[in-house]
């Protein structure tokens, strides 16, 4: 990190310059923190100790960085910490989707354009608008895409607090919200921290989550984690958790849509966000007929483009074989059975043998 801001605005006025540009670029939120996380580290250690990360292995290899934004980034003095809601307004309602076993469900960040670019945009304009007024300064922006612990850094900064589902919560607008990081090596002052955590004795979460992934209050074990299994896993999705998958073939939203704080969400004013193909609605039938060539065509600039087709059509032939037996059903998983790739062929067979039993039974 390099810059020479030339310090044309006192930090005090400077900082306030950044959050009315923030509004202005419509991002919801917008504050400032420190480098400091101790006590964040200590909780990612004993996360990484107890292996609640799977075969996330880069999350290890980058161990303290992630929790020490200047050792990330040399020269960093402060983060820019900035939410923007997500939650598409157009989209189906999520509880009918999961209601409906023949439908595909989504998670609801995914349904529109990959917020990696969309959010990476707005923080260069964000970027672009401080230089304007500080003249050069070093920085970094980063959209869940380095070893940044962002929902730290996001309660730190006074955004919300970490809910027991480990998702960042605000008091005044849920969870539906995409975080994202200016690293600067500008000396601005801070803001006061969310220190109280407002879940309460509520656990609406730990007990709406279908495999139980949420062990214990403020702690994700991944490995039996419905979106971990549906986007970060590349292997095969373990047979204990393909049932409780139901018709979920990307993420999992099920702790956010129980949280009692979401009423109090703001649906996004970004049409990057609106839902696109149907992806809402769309039936497991319908998306198990995808080609690779359909996949990369319709899935080109959305989150779900980088699990690729094979992990795509695993994950609907475990939603498949949660499905009712029905010819369309059945007949949609033995147009897989021979499918060249083995993960598919084995998650396939699993679901057609549900159906065996189903008839059977």
């Amino acid at each position: 990190m390099t810059g020479t801001a030339n310090n044309r605005y006192e930090p005090s006025r400077l900082a306030t310059l950044i959050k009315d540009e923030a509004r202005s670029l419509g991002l919801s939120h917008c504050a400032i923190t420190d480098t400091h996380l101790e006590a964040h580290e200590t909780h990612l250690l004993n996360w990484l100790n107890d292996g609640f990360h799977g075969e996330m292995h880069y999350m290890e290899r980058h161990g303290t960085r992630r929790s020490r934004p200047d050792e990330l980034v040399e020269g960093t003095l402060r983060i820019i910490s900035v939410r923007l809601d997500y939650f598409p307004p157009d989209a189906t309602d999520a509880w009918a989707v999961l209601g409906d076993p023949l439908s595909a469900y989504v998670s609801r960040y995914a349904l529109g354009r990959d917020y990696h670019k969309v959010l990476r945009a707005r923080l260069q304009k964000l970027a672009d608008a401080i230089a304007r007024y500080a003249g050069p300064f070093g920085y970094r922006a980063f959209v869940d895409s380095a070893p940044v612990l962002e929902k730290a850094l996001a309660e730190k900064a006074g955004l919300g607090w970490i809910g027991k589902h480990s998702n960042l919560l605000s008091a005044d607008a849920g969870s539906w919200f995409f975080l994202g990081e200016l690293y600067t090596d500008l000396p601005l002052p801070i803001d006061p921290p969310q220190t109280q955590k407002h879940c309460g004795s509520c656990t609406a979460c730990l007990q709406a989550c279908p495999t139980q992934a949420i062990v214990s209050p403020y702690r994700v074990d991944a490995r039996r984690c419905i979106s971990y299994h549906t986007i970060e896993l590349k292997g095969s999705i373990p047979v204990e958790f393909r049932k409780a998958m139901g018709n979920r073939i990307y993420g999992c939203d099920d702790c956010q849509l129980v949280c009692p704080f979401n009423k109090f969400s703001n649906d996004t004013r970004e049409a990057d966000f609106s839902v696109r193909h149907g992806l809402d609605s769309a039936t497991l039938v319908e998306l198990a007929h995808w080609t690779e060539a359909m996949f990369k065509e319709r899935m080109a600039g959305s989150p779900i483009h980088r699990i690729g087709h094979e992990r795509w059509i695993r994950n609907i032939a475990v939603a498949l074989g949660n499905a009712p037996t029905t010819p369309d059903v059945v007949n949609a998983l033995q147009q897989r059975s021979s499918d060249p790739s083995a993960l598919i062929r084995e998650h396939v067979a699993w679901a057609l043998t549900q159906h065996t039993l189903n008839t059977a039974g």
